[in-house]
């Protein structure tokens, strides 16, 4: 496996990526509802646009292996790791892991004292594995719909 930074031409297969594994993995803590309000292909040509606006301004990093990209995730600079997705063919073979070790370097390397990020139910598990403490639980609103999540965060 290879991770490097996000490049133009890799938004579409990190989308479809992003797609398959929220209906894939995440159905089994959120609601057909829920997964459809989360990440839905109305939504395609906006999250295109607004992902790849985000994607350069943030340190964003893949996982790439036989060329595929396994998974991916961002940083924004005030240390928010905002995404984190693996491929749900590889799930659970230290991938979520590594991207997570490539974001913990750039935030030290850019003086970052703390990550936060707002973890599903399904990512819990493995942020409290990481170090992430929980700091509350929160309702967050997708498309009128509610999804709980939980915000989490480590200091470095």
């Amino acid at each position: 496996m290879h991770i490097r930074p996000f490049k133009e031409n890799d938004l579409i297969e990190m989308i479809d990526l992003f797609y398959d594994t929220v209906h894939s993995i995440n159905r089994r803590d959120y609601t057909n509802i829920q997964v459809n309000a989360w990440a839905n292909k109305t939504e395609l040509n906006r999250r295109h646009a607004s992902w790849g606006e985000e994607f350069e301004r943030n340190f964003t990093y893949v996982a790439t292996l036989d060329k595929q990209i396994v998974g991916f995730c961002d940083l924004t600079s005030s240390g928010l790791f905002d995404r984190l997705y693996v491929h749900k063919d590889y799930q659970r073979k230290g991938i979520a892991s590594e991207l997570l070790e490539k974001v913990q370097q750039t935030a030290r390397l850019n003086n970052m004292e703390q990550l936060h990020t707002e973890a599903s139910i399904t990512a819990v598990p493995f942020f409290r594995e990481q170090g992430f403490s929980l700091v509350k639980s929160q309702l967050v609103e997708k498309n009128g719909i509610q999804l709980k999540n939980f915000l989490m965060a480590k200091e470095l």
